[in-house]
């Protein structure tokens, strides 16, 4: 589940304890959050769509193409989990350059800001800008860390965690 699965009221509660809590990058997170994450999920669901997406949830589940050894260092126990592109059918799968709030919100002229890509598209993408994990792992050269999924559907997921046997929690 999702922090934008829940209600408003549930997820002001989740992120509020986080920031009591302050284990965790999201306790960072300004008051303002949560309405700018929905709006830009809507605007996500709204070019996804344009592209011939079909969401099949309100809200995508967030990843990351590739190892990202700096997200990891966002929590205590950071981990992470591969799920093979394979298990994503082109419908039900978006990306971003970099995190997505950046690379919707940040106004630099760069030509992959404002922008969500297709499966198809990301080889095209990958040879013309790289992995952001390679040329920028600092963030030195600006908010592009990594390049982003959004998964608009639970079943590859679900799918992959049945099928796996290797999940170690």
């Amino acid at each position: 589940m999702s922090l934008s699965d829940l209600s408003d009221e549930d997820a002001e509660e989740v992120l509020e304890m986080l920031r009591e809590e302050a284990k965790v990058f999201a306790s960072r997170r300004p008051e303002e959050y949560l309405e700018s994450r929905w709006g830009i999920e809507t605007l996500l669901r709204h070019l996804f769509m344009q592209k011939g997406g079909q969401p099949r949830r309100a809200h995508p589940h967030y990843m990351v193409l590739g190892e990202c050894p700096w997200l990891k260092s966002w929590y205590p126990k950071g981990r992470e989990l591969q799920i093979p592109l394979s298990y994503f059918p082109r419908e039900v799968i978006s990306f971003t350059y970099g995190d997505t709030f950046p690379a919707m919100r940040t106004k630099d002229g760069k030509p992959y800001r404002g922008r969500i890509y297709m499966l198809d598209e990301l080889p095209a993408l990958i040879e013309e800008f790289g992995l952001p994990q390679d040329w920028n792992a600092d963030g030195q050269f600006g908010p592009e860390r990594y390049i982003e999924a959004h998964i608009w559907d639970n079943a590859p997921i679900v799918r992959f965690m049945t099928e796996s046997q290797h999940i170690v929690f």
